[in-house]
Formats: C-alpha cells, sequence, structure tokens
C-alpha cells in the first residue's frame, strides 16, 4: 500500500510545490493509518491542517478506499 500512496502523494505534491510547500511520506500503517510531514511553506502555514484532510486525504481515500485517515507529524 505504501507504493499506493506514493503516487497518490506525486499528483497532490505539484499543487503544494506550487505555494512553496511539500510533503513527505512518513508511515502507512496496517490499519490505514498515513503519516505525513508537510514541508516548506506548509509546514507552518494557519491552514496545514485543512490542506492535510481536505486536499491529501481526500485524495487518498478517493484512490484508495482502504485508507482510513492522514494525520500530520512534525
Amino acid at each position: 500500500m505504501k507504493d499506493k500512496v506514493e503516487q497518490v502523494l506525486d499528483q497532490v505534491r505539484p499543487g503544494l510545490q506550487s505555494d512553496g510547500g511539500d510533503v513527505q511520506l512518513v508511515e502507512v500503517t496496517e490499519d490505514g493509518i498515513v503519516r505525513v510531514e508537510l514541508q516548506g511553506s506548509c509546514k507552518g502555514c494557519p491552514f496545514s491542517q485543512l490542506t492535510v484532510k481536505n486536499y491529501i486525504e481526500k485524495a487518498l481515500k478517493e484512490q484508495i478506499p482502504e485508507i482510513k485517515e492522514v494525520q500530520a507529524v512534525n
């Protein structure tokens, strides 16, 4: 599943990079939790949690139904 997650992150990454940010995969748990680290301008952005839930998590869940949640880690 990790490879599938990386593929989806590669699809959303250009949108983040256009705003000076990026995302790095930290881990994918066996129970469908994806942990990511926001980088660049996304890391300290007050809207970072919205980016994780409304952009990254939405894209992952649409393409990988086994994903239950995306969490940002520092």
